[in-house]
């Protein structure tokens, strides 16, 4: 395929009297490459979902149809009284079978047998042999990986087809005159470089594809990776503020009903405001350096259950008296966090929804799971507390993310219960 023909011998891209070059012509590696960055190219458009068009392959067909347009004279002069001489007829072949080239990324397949149908008149015409036959290479290798395998194959069939029928059948009819037919073996040859070509083609299409699956499965995990991040951003700013929010609002509350009648009660009341909020900034604040700085040490350690003396404090102050049950146990830090909002979500829910001012926490604790009940009287007020209504759901995201799970609703004899159930000897071996 790729070779020039003499008298009496078989076609090869050698001058007469030089030996067989049994390697691919040079010129197809710097063709490959241009292919294998407009593939990149389009599989990183896929994977980011756009639908932009190939860009046209202006360099590269420039540089291929130069190459062929002036490596054909050098393979005229060479063969000189072999092959029939280039006239305007052979050049515009040479050049449409470099210049067709520019729409290979966006037409491949019209491409590929454009290229074939050129190249074959250009064979049967008589014309030198040279490196014309790169642009089949070229358009077949840009078809097999933009995924018309089928197409490309065919294409392969009917060029080496038509170059046999030209070679040991229509010989003798086509120019130029005495031309012999040349030997079986060097059609052997001639089809395993097509072989070859297919199979180089089929493994960077191969290839190709399974970095595009591999960015787009990258891609996914990052942004899964962002929507958790999101998520457990999102509860904590919500536990942080619903709880320090609530107990502002009943001390609030107090102030403005004592503040005429008992002006010290009512100036215990803003001290306690004062503080909270002070203690919310600060825990947001700490919340937000985490956006700023990702994976940056925290600078004050995340809450746990041994900061619950301070929540049972915190709610006395908002009226609601608590009772605890259990010792708090040395637990991981993810699940001391989650145990900590979970307790911490429950006591504000009693106090924005439940009338009573009363609730129990008991922790429990074996069997490889921390069992965490609050217990409120009830019965519920029915009043608007402007919550955002996520309380519950992150309450239960949390104990998902560690394998737990929650159970809250009202209790048979009255009241309200949250019922949370974590695993952590797993994350304590861990």
């Amino acid at each position: 395929m790729d070779e020039q023909r003499g008298p009496g011998g078989p076609p090869g891209w050698w001058c007469p009297g030089r030996p067989l070059r049994h390697g691919p012509p040079g010129g197809i590696r710097r063709a490959h490459e241009d292919d294998g960055a407009s593939g990149a190219h389009g599989a990183a458009a896929a994977d980011g979902g756009e639908n932009r068009r190939p860009r046209w392959p202006w360099r590269s067909t420039v540089l291929l149809t130069v190459f062929v347009l002036v490596g054909s004279g050098f393979a005229e002069h060479a063969q000189e009284g072999e092959r029939v001489a280039l006239d305007p007829l052979g050049r515009v072949l040479l050049f449409l079978a470099g210049a067709v080239l520019l729409w290979r990324r966006r037409h491949p397949v019209p491409v590929v047998f454009g290229t074939v149908a050129a190249v074959l008149l250009y064979a049967g015409a008589g014309y030198p042999y040279g490196p014309v036959f790169l642009t089949v290479a070229v358009a077949c290798f840009s078809a097999i990986v933009s995924g018309h395998r089928h197409a490309a194959w065919a294409a392969m069939g009917t060029f080496w087809a038509g170059h046999v029928l030209i070679a040991h059948v229509l010989y003798g009819w086509l120019p130029p005159s005495g031309d012999r037919a040349p030997s079986w073996n060097q059609e052997i040859v001639i089809a395993t470089w097509v072989v070859a070509l297919a199979a180089v083609s089929e493994l960077v299409r191969t290839r190709r594809e399974q970095w595009a699956r591999e960015r787009a499965e990258r891609a996914r995990a990052a942004r899964r990776r962002a929507d958790e991040e999101r998520l457990r951003i999102a509860r904590e700013l919500h536990d942080v503020l619903a709880h320090s929010i609530s107990v502002i609002n009943v001390q609030a509350g107090v102030g403005l009903a004592l503040l005429d009648s008992d002006p010290e009660q009512a100036r215990s009341a803003l001290t306690t405001i004062k503080a909270k909020s002070k203690e919310a900034l600060g825990e947001v604040r700490q919340v937000l350096d985490t956006l700023r700085a990702p994976g940056a040490a925290p600078r004050a350690p995340a809450p746990g259950l041994d900061r619950l003396p301070e929540l049972v404090e915190q709610a006395a102050s908002a009226g609601l008296t608590v009772t605890v049950e259990g010792e708090p146990p040395h637990l991981p830090p993810g699940a001391d966090l989650a145990a900590f909002r979970i307790v911490q979500e429950a006591l504000t829910n009693v106090v924005r929804h439940s009338g009573s001012r009363e609730a129990r926490v008991r922790i429990e604790r074996g069997g490889g799971r921390l069992r965490l009940r609050v217990d409120d009287d009830g019965p519920a007020t029915g009043a608007d507390a402007g919550g955002s209504g996520n309380g519950l759901a992150g309450m239960r995201e949390r104990a998902a993310a560690l394998d737990g799970t929650i159970e809250a609703g009202p209790r048979p004899d009255g009241g309200f219960r949250v019922l949370a159930v974590l695993p952590i000897e797993a994350e304590e071996d861990r």
